[in-house]
């Protein structure tokens, strides 16, 4: 069997603390379990990189609007935001673990997260 790997895969994640990372990569995808959608982006520099979902709930809204304005990129009311306009985008994040029930068993999960986003 041959495994490829693609150029970046062999960073591990970002230790915890603050980062100065540029957005790589940006894919899209719903919730597991309900529905929401959500883009994930890339967040890399030299030393790791983190995956960051990003949902587009009403809820979530203002996450989502610190990020885009952490990049320049200011929102205007009845105009569309384009999350390929984040790539390679660079951006403070401060990264650290995040603990939670899973929804499908109750167990607690803990991953890596990045939050309190800052213009780099």
């Amino acid at each position: 069997m041959k495994i490829q790997v693609e150029e970046g895969q062999e960073k591990g994640f970002l230790p915890d603390g603050r980062h100065t990372v540029e957005i790589t990569d940006i894919q899209e995808g719903t919730s597991e379990h309900q529905n929401v959608p959500f883009f994930a982006a890339r967040m890399e520099n030299e030393d790791g990189f983190i995956t960051q979902r990003f949902y587009t709930s009403p809820n979530a809204m203002p996450i989502l609007l610190s990020l885009y304005s952490a990049v320049g990129i200011h929102p205007e009311a009845g105009k569309d935001l384009d999350t390929k306009q984040l790539l390679g985008k660079k951006v403070s994040i401060e990264v650290g673990e995040h603990s939670y029930a899973d929804p499908a068993t109750g167990n607690e999960r803990s991953i890596k997260q990045a939050t309190g986003f800052r213009t780099a």
